[in-house]
């Protein structure tokens, strides 16, 4: 399990926290959606759960232990990332930046071998990404980059794999590539964990919903609870109806508040 205790972070100068006393648990087996408007904290709450920020008050742990006291390199065969913006080795072909993501398996000087190669390959196809493996990735459109990168993630091979806006810059076929494979993820006993902007992507993927304003949990549970008419109203500032589709939620935004 990943778990956020009351955690809560303050950029040094800034009046107010950018997250406040929140409290969340990513289990295996599902897959946690943060959801909110802009400005709400979700990336600063994404980088804290990955370790790249250090929380100004509680804790973060990964199965009991503090996330700042696991070294970063074991840190990577524990959790794996797919962040917004990150590095962008361009002239690496995509097949040699999904490669990127056995780094924290090789000890020493030891260099990617055949089975390595084999779980980079299933990563791609498992993303609908074979055909970007020779290609530069400096010359992929950012949704192809997109798709290397969560492949790179899943490369990683780890228990817990946390993923930032995933489908942002995804044509709407490889959107539900991405939605299928995180659910595949949960079934294989993953913790997943996604920060989103799409609240119907959230409601038909996730197990569990956990929704921010002004940095502070509002909402917390599986979709259909967390997900009220009323707490929509809250944080988006617009009327909401909810609709039924396969015993899941959709959300239709038809007005201001």
């Amino acid at each position: 399990m990943l778990v956020a205790d009351a955690v809560g972070f303050r950029f040094p100068g800034a009046a107010v926290d950018a997250v406040a006393d929140v409290t969340l648990t990513m289990r295996r087996g599902q897959v946690t959606a943060i959801l909110g408007p802009n400005g709400a904290g979700k990336t600063t709450l994404f980088r804290l759960l990955a370790g790249f920020m250090r929380p100004t008050s509680g804790e973060v742990r990964l199965d009991d232990r503090a996330l700042t006291s696991i070294r970063p390199a074991e840190r990577a065969r524990l959790v794996a990332v797919s962040a917004q913006n990150p590095e962008r080795p361009e002239a690496w072909t995509g097949l040699e930046v999904t490669l990127m993501g056995r780094v924290p398996h090789l000890s020493g000087r030891q260099l990617e071998n055949s089975r390595d190669l084999e779980i980079a390959r299933a990563a791609l196809e498992r993303l609908d990404a074979m055909e970007l493996a020779g290609r530069p990735f400096g010359q992929l459109s950012g949704g192809e980059q997109q798709r290397v990168l969560l492949a790179r993630a899943l490369c990683q091979d780890t228990p817990v794999v946390l993923l930032d806006e995933p489908t942002s810059q995804l044509d709407p076929k490889h959107a539900l590539t991405v939605a299928r494979v995180c659910r595949e993820l949960a079934a294989d006993g993953r913790a997943v964990g996604c920060v989103l902007h799409d609240v119907n992507l959230a409601t038909q993927l996730a197990d569990v919903v956990v929704m921010l304003k002004r940095g502070r949990v509002v909402a917390q549970g599986p979709p259909r609870q967390a997900l009220t008419p009323e707490r929509l109203i809250d944080v988006y500032g617009v009327r909401p109806a909810l609709l039924d589709h396969g015993g899941r939620p959709v959300v239709v935004f038809h007005g201001d508040g």
